[in-house]
């Protein structure tokens, strides 16, 4: 995976979430993992094509996506998971990858991002890669966040 593929990514985290409510994210760990990501409890996956190929995941545990789906509310109490809950989510994870794209493309990169899909369960693995992807640990005022980034330029 090319290293530069990957700040386009942090740098949409970077710039959104506090454009939303949050506070400014903290990156806090950096790790490299093989083909499989283990769920937290909430995993978002979008994939990325044209020039560019692969998938990027959101992977946070439960008691996160409902603060972060409290958070897009307004401040709605989010007592479950709920389809609303689910919905905040998948689109946080649009706005996210669309704010990458955005990013990828002024790097000389034409991409198209696919719908999000989320997936509910703790430990469930799930394929994002067919080799080493990287992930960053993101922090959210105290709310972790992970973010997995298995893309490449496609030849």
């Amino acid at each position: 995976m090319d290293a530069k593929l990957v700040n386009p990514f942090i740098d949409a985290f970077m710039a959104v979430m506090p454009q939303i409510g949050f506070p400014t994210p903290t990156r806090k760990k950096v790790f490299l993992q093989d083909r499989n990501i283990v769920s937290n409890g909430v995993v978002v996956m979008v994939g990325f094509t044209k020039q560019m190929r692969g998938n990027v995941v959101y992977n946070m545990k439960e008691d996160v996506a409902k603060f972060v789906a409290s958070t897009m509310m307004m401040g709605m109490p989010v007592a479950e998971f709920d389809a609303m809950a689910q919905s905040a989510i998948c689109e946080l994870s649009n706005m996210l990858s669309a704010n990458s794209a955005t990013n990828l493309t002024k790097m000389g990169l034409e991409v198209d991002i696919s719908t999000p899909n989320l997936t509910i369960g703790q430990g469930l693995s799930v394929k994002i890669s067919d080799s080493q992807y990287l992930t960053i640990e993101m922090d959210l005022g105290g709310h972790s966040v992970d973010i997995a980034i298995a893309v490449d330029r496609n030849n």
